[in-house]
């Protein structure tokens, strides 16, 4: 029996391989850990699409460009998150497949390569802030500076990382497309790595951009686009924290809208962390979602229950 329709947004923590040695079999055993805790939802009769993350995945790629670009044609930014939704969302929908054959379930599920339209314009492009790619040493981040020109920062306390323009999403070409898919029960995967960002030209055609979107942000949108009654937003951590890290951390099981601007506006959920996903959870509420839940994917159900994570609701 349909419950309600929900976009689940994978952390690309969950889906990252450990196995640096056997990349693609580590990213698949991660990929079908992870779809574990979705199974629940299905047999309990949500409608549900799933977004994820793509920032090792893409940054792996880009440095192969880099590194091969005076043996091979050089293949741009806004290409390779169309590769990595590609081969991700063909990760999570095999791996969905199987797990629902084992389990007898019936449902279609369907990838949608997803272009999300941005402004060329949106000053984001000139301050790339977007993390993307592996943890390195402020030697080796520098390095990579100095001999590709990366742009390189500092993620907060676990290392350096080359950082890219995240503009903000504006509308999704392929939402009808996706929304009838979800109508048809099937279970889509769409908007992967925050979508393909593309913009309109003077004649109003789509043009690709070099960037990539925050993929929050990007399922916030969507989640309002296909009329989503609830968010659920996958992380490392079981709740969000106020004053994380610090003897003073607080963890918050429900907050209003209201609450989490504050908080964010006191600068308890930094952009490199927790900030783009309480603005998401924020823009999600404010266009007519339900509720916004945040924690581990291993937690989801317990979270969904109240047992566990940090729900985000309507005033």
């Amino acid at each position: 029996m349909y419950n309600k329709r929900v976009v689940v947004a994978i952390g690309g923590n969950s889906l990252t391989p450990t196995d640096k040695s056997n990349w693609i079999s580590s990213q698949y055993k991660n990929t079908r850990t992870s779809i574990e805790s979705l199974i629940p939802l299905v047999e309990q009769g949500y409608s549900v699409a799933i977004t994820h993350g793509n920032g090792p995945q893409v940054g792996i790629a880009l440095k192969r460009v880099e590194e091969t670009r005076n043996t091979l044609p050089e293949v741009p930014l806004g290409v390779l998150v169309a590769d990595t939704e590609g081969s991700m969302g063909y990760m999570i929908e095999q791996s969905l497949q199987n797990k629902l054959f084992d389990k007898g379930l019936k449902i279609p599920v369907t990838t949608i390569l997803t272009q999300v339209i941005v402004d060329k314009d949106d000053p984001a492009l000139l301050n790339p802030t977007k993390y993307i790619g592996s943890f390195y040493t402020e030697e080796e981040a520098k390095k990579f500076e100095a001999d590709f020109g990366w742009t390189v920062k500092k993620d907060a306390d676990r290392g350096w990382r080359r950082v890219v323009g995240s503009p903000k999403p504006i509308d999704i070409v392929n939402k009808g497309t996706i929304k009838q898919l979800l109508d048809q029960k099937n279970i889509v995967i769409a908007a992967g790595g925050g979508g393909i960002p593309v913009y309109l030209d003077e004649k109003r055609h789509f043009e690709g951009i070099d960037a990539v979107i925050d993929k929050d942000m990007a399922s916030a949108l969507l989640g309002n686009l296909v009329g989503a009654d609830e968010l659920y937003i996958m992380t490392a951590v079981n709740k969000v924290a106020l004053n994380f890290g610090t003897p003073e951390q607080k963890n918050l099981d429900i907050m209003t809208m209201s609450e989490a601007d504050k908080y964010l506006n006191e600068g308890h959920f930094p952009y490199g962390s927790m900030g783009p996903k309480m603005k998401s959870a924020i823009m999600f509420l404010k266009n007519g979602g339900k509720r916004v839940i945040i924690t581990a994917i291993d937690k989801l159900m317990d979270a969904i229950e109240g047992k566990d994570g940090t729900s985000i609701v309507q005033d």
